[in-house]
């Protein structure tokens, strides 16, 4: 039998940071180097092996049958000496200085190199070192040395600080490619297409003689049909003193772009026949889309959420002082309205108004009738309350909400009950669309006119819809989603059904259908899409959101709700 013989492992403590150090040392004193790099007027002397371990592009060199693999010295064409010493350094100490004013040499040589730490490194230190000044140079060293990370941050954080970068002088010193890239983007984060149009006119003033020659083409991409600035003379007028500028005045690629946009202001019934890429609003410009309570898992949401476009994210921003079910908001002079509901025990009268900039909520006059189902909506100045349910019957009546008398008034009643009742405003004309009487859900639609205070007849969608969700886009009205069910009925029919109605031909199309049947769908209009927030689905309340391109005739996934949610109130306010 064969003797037992003892053995255990060692496993030396700091091993290779002590062969390391040892090497380094070599690399100072010049000792065993086998290879010398040339940069500019400086040689280094260094160790293969070294250089291969931490670097793919030593690795190859050293390992193949190129020229480089045998040579004692090797030229390094394009690299700043003193970065290549730092970074050999870095090869034996895995230590690396990162300072602003030597960073872009640094990184331009760790790409080079294919030392993906040291750039990942460098990288986010110009991270951190961004600034409206910096930015656009930040974004196109990037862009140059292949970082796609950090060309996509660095845009990023152009985009979102356009105001500051619009007013350094990196960007009046941009190339006309990279000011095209800018202006063609809908994630710059301008309050109006003013400003846009501002930034242009600036880049052109700052080398006039050289870039005049530019203006038509990259006044292409400014959204002049859009431009209605606030501090300006609005639309026709502002577009007539831009007109007549002198850097306009005599291009006539200028002067036709500024009459398609003059056209579009003039003639807004024309507006679906006019769409290009200058009539889609800029993300920024667009507005905030509130999504107000609903009915959600807890039997009742009270909180309200806010999307942010160029964001595509939701933040809940705001709660209600108690629940409320099938109630109605509308927006009059930025300030969002809730009206009426039922708080699960009684139909409501009463209206609270909430302000997004002091996040705060203020208690309004409440109306005459107690309204559950209603739809609300503002036409002209007033705000306008249509039907409902008061808790034992289906009302025809509307109310009238004047906010300079700050009073509820009746006008003219439906000639039809509705519950559940979509209302839109298109022209100058209120609809009612669909809804609930009390017997089924309704196909039929009627519109109110301020001016001789009487309802009419519209033609009639080809589905019968309760809880329908409705908004309006260049003249059309779009009905989207609902129920189909008699009252006798437990179960409903939902629709993921999309009609589309002219009041020219006062006819309904349908069109593209959404991903899934909504029922009690939140709708709104928010830049030239329309959203389709949360609604009912047969089993859940749901968080999805979904919108549509009219141009296109097509739907498309965005971010969803923090919370699943029917009934909800869409808005969106100008912030």
């Amino acid at each position: 039998m064969e003797a037992c013989v003892p053995e255990e492992h060692f496993q030396a403590l700091s091993h290779a940071e002590q062969a390391f150090s040892k090497m380094e040392s070599y690399l100072r004193c010049k000792q065993l180097c086998d290879v010398v790099l040339l940069a500019g007027e400086r040689r280094i002397a260094a160790h293969r092996l070294v250089l291969s371990s931490v670097s793919d592009y030593f690795a190859a060199m050293f390992t193949s049958n190129v020229r480089e693999a045998t040579q004692e010295e090797v030229k390094m064409e394009g690299v700043d000496p003193d970065a290549l010493w730092a970074l050999v350094q870095y090869a034996y100490t895995g230590r690396l200085q990162l300072r602003e004013d030597t960073i872009e040499s640094l990184l331009a040589a760790s790409c080079l190199l294919q030392l993906s730490t040291v750039v990942q490194a460098c990288c986010n230190f110009l991270v951190k070192q961004l600034h409206p000044s910096n930015c656009l140079g930040i974004r196109s060293f990037a862009d140059a040395q292949g970082c796609q990370e950090l060309h996509k941050v660095a845009h990023s954080y152009t985009m979102e600080h356009f105001l500051e970068v619009m007013r350094n002088q990196e960007f009046q010193l941009l190339p006309p490619g990279e000011v095209e890239k800018l202006l063609l983007s809908d994630d710059m984060n301008v309050p109006d297409e003013e400003t846009a149009m501002g930034a242009l006119l600036s880049w052109v003033q700052y080398d006039c003689a050289a870039r005049q020659c530019y203006l038509p083409r990259l006044l292409a991409h400014v959204r002049l049909p859009l431009l209605t600035p606030q501090s300006r003379p609005a639309g026709p007028q502002f577009l007539a003193d831009v007109e007549s500028s002198p850097l306009l005045r005599d291009s006539v690629d200028c002067q036709h772009l500024l009459m398609e946009a003059m056209k579009y202001h003039l003639l807004p019934e024309r507006r679906s026949l006019l769409q290009s890429p200058r009539t889609r609003p800029r993300k920024a410009t667009v507005g905030a889309l509130f999504a107000v309570g609903g009915m959600d898992a807890t039997k009742g949401a009270t909180s309200i959420e806010q999307y942010c476009l160029r964001k595509d994210s939701w933040r809940q921003v705001a709660v209600m002082s108690g629940r409320r079910l099938q109630f109605g908001v509308a927006v009059l002079e930025g300030r969002l309205y809730v009206v009426g509901g039922r708080d699960g025990l009684k139909t409501l009268n009463t209206v609270e108004c909430y302000n997004p900039q002091s996040r705060s909520w203020s208690v309004m006059p409440p109306m005459s009738t107690h309204r559950h189902g209603l739809g609300v909506a503002v036409l002209g100045g007033p705000m306008y309350a249509v039907g409902g349910h008061d808790g034992w019957s289906y009302l025809s009546t509307v109310e009238r909400w004047d906010p300079q008398a700050r009073q509820w008034s009746f006008v003219a009643s439906m000639a039809t009950p509705r519950s559940t009742v979509g209302v839109a405003v298109l022209g100058s004309k209120l609809y009612a669309v669909g809804g609930r009487d009390g017997s089924s859900c309704l196909r039929s639609v009627e519109c109110f006119d301020p001016h001789t205070n009487k309802w009419s007849i519209c033609g009639q969608m080809a589905k019968r819809r309760g809880g329908v969700g409705v908004a309006t886009w260049n003249n059309f009205l779009y009905a989207i989603g609902g129920h189909d069910a008699p009252a006798s009925s437990l179960t409903s029919r939902l629709s993921d059904c999309v009609e589309r109605y002219d009041p020219k031909t006062d006819t309904w199309t349908t069109v593209a259908p959404m991903s899934v049947s909504r029922d009690a769908v939140g709708v709104c209009l928010l830049g030239d899409r329309l959203y389709a927030v949360g609604g009912y689905d047969g089993q859940v309340y749901l968080n999805t959101v979904e919108a549509y391109d009219p141009q296109t005739n097509q739907w498309e996934q965005v971010a969803p709700l923090c919370v699943g949610r029917a009934g909800a109130c869409v808005v969106v306010v100008k912030l």
